[in-house]
């Protein structure tokens, strides 16, 4: 234990379903302050990013509505890693062929980022698919509605500096994917 570390006292749970747990927890600071309660929001799994790029240097982004913030927005697609053993870069796959119907190319990992460190327990992973393409219609969640977008590579930085991307990790997963294909 480091002198910056916090010390778990009690955890209480709050809520549990399949796609959230909120725990409370009480924590004595170093200094010896209580914090209570203290929530943290359970994640069951990681997350995943793809920044897919065709043969022809675009890259396939997707269009939706996010209800947290009443917005139809724009973004890379990605999802959840499966509870049952994917791997990281099954997911990335999956996600990609199922939100575009894009897949196929060279993956690779070029970042790897807490979402939220402060109160929340998963990770994202970031991949850069090369030379993808389409290989049918899309899979969706029957929770999503997804508009897939087309933009060239050397414009998505653009995009990127006029707040054309609101979500915060997927700012961070484009910058990680424009700096492994050297458009930064």
């Amino acid at each position: 234990m480091t002198p910056l570390e916090w010390t778990l006292l009690e955890s209480t749970y709050v809520l549990r379903d399949q796609w959230i747990t909120v725990r409370a927890d009480k924590c004595r600071m170093p200094n010896g302050h209580v914090v209570e309660p203290y929530y943290v929001l359970e994640r069951p799994d990681d997350w995943v990013h793809v920044v897919a790029v065709t043969d022809d240097q675009q890259v396939v982004l997707v269009r939706q509505y996010r209800h947290g913030i009443r917005q139809v927005i724009l973004e890379i697609p990605g999802g959840a890693v499966e509870l049952d053993g994917e791997s990281h870069i099954e997911a990335a796959r999956r996600e990609l062929l199922e939100e575009t119907g894009y897949g196929g190319g060279d993956f690779v990992q070029v970042g790897k980022v807490a979402p939220n460190p402060a109160n929340q327990t998963n990770l994202l992973y970031t991949f850069v698919a090369t030379g993808v393409r389409f290989l049918g219609h899309n899979h969706m969640d029957e929770t999503e509605q997804i508009e897939t977008v087309l933009v060239p590579v050397d414009q998505v930085v653009g995009l990127v500096k006029a707040g054309e991307f609101l979500q915060a990790m997927h700012v961070s997963s484009l910058f990680f994917a424009l700096n492994r294909l050297g458009k930064l």
